[in-house]
């Protein structure tokens, strides 16, 4: 190790005279854009390891973001590593520092900003060699790493405080089983440091863990290492920088290759790594730590003496876990300390997709609502239907009764004549029947006459119960044919009562439609009725009706012809309309009802004017 400082010492040695020449150079190039450089501020970064190494490296970058964000004016930021920081190797830093002031001689800076222990130790020793007029923040470092006593009024310091058995605690207080931590640290001067001040730290923990210190291994000897140990075991990351082998590891490579092989979860202080490798707990956050050190170097830059500003040590953040770690592990969230945040937990539906789910809940709710309203106002439709057609069996029923009143002249005539006809009969049969030789045979013949007269008188009486009673609406199979013979046959009688000859011309077909055979009566007899009206005032020998069943297509259809004067125009437009009537005896219910019902029964009925007046009434056929 000793020639190997000695080698690097006489590199830096005889590479001094090409330094100044390269100075020399870079300012004289730049000596051409001085007026326009005059506008713009100069900041040299100073990384302990260099630019890319943990946690330093991301402080740098934030710090960088964040002061282009609050400074007005624009910023030249150049950035210098402390190389030899990696190795104990005192004799280079005095050709560094002479580089330094060589390089900056003739364009000074505006501010200096150093990172982490190494950074601060060095500038501080060499604080007088170093640009002392130039103002300096120091950062990103532990309060313990910086000479307070060496401060000049153009340093301050945004300091740290690491609390190591908050951080172990942590562990514990997580997983509570825990007998084994692996100390993850190198061998650099900076590592070396920070394992005394651990080891001091952590002595109240003996006898309660077991402590594995890997300052002293090989890489490749931790990585086997922390495949195989115990259960109940954790791994705490400090610093792998630099191993024992003297193998240097950038960009927290170490940790993430550590992660990958580690059988036990892995906790660290600083936030810089928690990027999927370590479980989390109490942290350092680089975000807001870089914040305030923007904000003193902004005001620095701005005019403020830096000796004047006084900040105190950063400590931890609130505890800060990786949700996929812990279901790693097996963490839950009743194990975490109070005022914990979980991080990178899957977004739920609800948090990705809020306002969709909320969109469409409102639209579904919308449409059940109108759902809602349309199958309420469907259900009083139907109540209302049903209310309509109540009304209209009712009314029916009544227009019923009207039709039976004008028929009861007929009726009683029709029922008078097999009643006296039965009168004789028995009379006759009773007188046979006291003589001493009574005719048997005409006693037969009598008592045959008496049954058919009684059958007679028996079917007026049943036609006209069948026609006035009084029904909800049901609908049954029947041949339409023997519902028009039946209405024929019931208003036979007032045919002959007023002289009118009733013709029916059938259809051999059967008609077989779906209906109610009661209202379905009623129809044809109101309009054969109205045929008997509107032919009473033609001679004698010209007062027909004619009734005709036939089959169109899908429909059984009804004709009732009459050879009256017809409709006259005037009416035909309001014929089917209640409470209308060419008759001075009528209510004008009889075809409002019975359009009504046609259309209950998906019908149709309508009228012509030919020789007489035509209505033809259309019902469909059972498919």
């Amino acid at each position: 190790m000793r020639h190997r400082r000695n080698a690097l010492s006489l590199l830096t040695f005889l590479a001094l005279p090409v330094l100044y020449l390269f100075a020399v150079a870079f300012f004289l190039g730049t000596t051409a854009s001085g007026a326009a450089a005059s506008e713009s501020r100069r900041v040299m970064m100073l990384h302990s390891f260099g630019p890319r190494f943990r946690p330093w490296g991301s402080y740098a970058e934030t710090i960088r973001s964040e002061i282009n964000r609050q400074s007005r004016k624009s910023v030249d930021f150049v950035d210098h590593a402390l190389v030899n920081a990696r190795v104990s190797d005192e004799q280079s830093e005095a050709p560094f520092v002479d580089y330094l002031s060589a390089l900056y001689a003739g364009h000074p800076l505006d501010l200096i900003i150093a990172f982490g222990g190494p950074a601060a130790t060095f500038v501080q020793q060499h604080r007088q060699q170093l640009f002392p007029r130039v103002p300096m923040v120091i950062t990103a470092v532990d309060h313990r790493r910086v000479q307070y006593e060496k401060l000049t009024e153009n340093d301050t310091v945004v300091p740290i405080t690491n609390d190591i058995p908050a951080v172990f605690e942590n562990i514990l207080h997580v997983l509570p089983r825990t007998k084994t931590i692996a100390i993850l640290i190198g061998a650099s001067p900076i590592e070396r440091f920070w394992t005394e001040e651990l080891r001091r730290g952590l002595a109240p923990l003996k006898g309660r863990v077991e402590l594995r210190w890997y300052n002293e291994l090989p890489f490749e000897d931790i990585l086997r290492d922390v495949e195989r140990l115990p259960p109940d075991s954790a791994i705490f990351s400090v610093l792998m920088n630099v191993d024992a082998a003297g193998v240097v590891h950038e960009t927290g490579n170490a940790l993430n290759k550590v992660a990958s092989r580690a059988n036990a979860p892995i906790f660290s202080y600083d936030d810089s790594y928690f990027d999927g490798a370590i479980v989390g707990g109490p942290m350092f956050s680089v975000l807001e730590g870089s914040r305030i050190a923007a904000t003193v170097a902004t005001r620095i830059l701005d005019g403020e003496k830096a000796g004047d500003i006084k900040t105190p040590p950063m400590k931890y953040a609130s505890p800060r876990y990786d949700w996929r770690q812990m279901q790693r592990w097996g963490i839950s969230e009743s194990d975490l300390p109070p005022g914990s945040s979980i991080h990178f937990r899957p977004r739920t539906a609800w948090e990705s997709y809020r306002w969709q789910i909320v969109t469409t809940c409102a639209a579904l709710a919308l449409q059940g609502g109108l759902i809602t309203l349309l199958l309420f106002e469907r259900r009083r439709r139907q109540l209302a239907e049903m209310e309509s057609r109540e009304r209209v069996i009712e009314l029916a029923h009544v227009n019923r009764f009207s039709t039976a009143g004008e028929l009861s002249a007929s009726i009683a005539h029709e029922i008078n004549q097999p009643l006296g006809a039965i009168l004789t009969n028995t009379e006759t049969a009773r007188l046979m029947l006291t003589s001493p030789s009574p005719d048997l045979g005409e006693v037969k013949a009598i008592l045959a006459d008496i049954w058919r007269d009684n059958r007679r008188a028996s079917e007026v009486v049943r036609r006209l119960r069948s026609f006035v009673s009084k029904a909800p609406f049901q609908r049954q199979e029947f041949d339409l044919n023997d519902l028009v013979f039946e209405s024929v046959k019931f208003l036979s009688a007032q045919a002959k009562s007023g002289e009118i000859t009733m013709r029916i011309e059938a259809t051999k077909m059967p008609l077989r439609i779906n209906g109610d055979p009661i209202q379905l009566q009623q129809i044809l007899s109101n309009v054969i009725l109205n045929a008997m009206d509107a032919v009473l005032d033609t001679p004698h020998t010209q007062r027909t009706v004619t009734v005709t069943t036939t089959r169109d297509r899908r429909f059984a259809e009804v004709l009732v012809e009459d050879t009256g004067p017809g409709v006259a125009p005037e009416a035909a437009t309001k014929i089917f309309e209640p409470f209308f009537s060419t008759k001075d005896h009528g209510m004008g219910m009889g075809l409002s009802i019975a359009r009504t019902i046609v259309t209950a029964h998906d019908g149709q009925i309508e009228f012509e004017n030919r020789n007489g007046a035509v209505f033809r009434i259309r019902l469909p056929l059972i498919a």
